[in-house]
């Protein structure tokens, strides 16, 4: 029997403590939200696409990871697009070597440049930031007439774009 009064005791104090920590999670719960501290750090940012008419999914992770598409607008800025809200980013033309074989309509191109947070909407309200970014495409071409075409869709298309640069939200 006083074996059974220890475990009561020690189960007790363990719902006691139980009911303690789950009303400090509801009071903090229930606690009106304030503005939020801002966070800052780096933010990493990768595009993936295997069409060249498609919006590139785009993946977020540092300061806060999410996953979106990426709207290229004009003027070199374009839209990441996530659930929770919008990231406006301008980007500088980029440097690098872009060739086409004409033989083969293999096209390759190997950009790098930077880019700035212009702001966002939703949970990106207030963001900004700055990086630098690498693009990498890999193509083949659509033929027309026995030469590469440039109407026409590639038939095969990779682009991966990878940036990274302090943000604060």
């Amino acid at each position: 029997m006083r074996k059974n009064r220890r475990l009561f005791a020690g189960a007790g104090a363990v719902v006691t403590a139980a009911a303690i920590a789950l009303s400090g999670v509801m009071a903090a719960s229930a606690a009106p939200a304030g503005p939020r501290a801002a966070v800052s750090g780096t933010e990493h940012f990768q595009a993936m696409s295997t069409s060249a008419t498609a919006a590139p999914k785009v993946i977020a992770s540092g300061v806060f990871t999410q996953a979106g598409v990426d709207h290229e607008g004009s003027h070199n800025t374009g839209t990441f697009v996530f659930p929770n809200g919008t990231i406006t980013v301008k980007h500088s033309p980029g440097t690098g070597t872009q060739t086409v074989n004409p033989k083969t309509c293999l096209l390759q191109v190997n950009l790098h440049g930077t880019y700035k947070l212009l702001g966002g909407t939703g949970a990106y309200k207030g963001i900004t930031g700055s990086g630098t970014y690498k693009l990498s495409i890999l193509g083949i071409g659509a033929k027309s007439g026995g030469k590469c075409s440039r109407t026409k869709p590639p038939v095969a298309f990779q682009q991966l774009i990878q940036a990274s640069g302090p943000v604060t939200l």
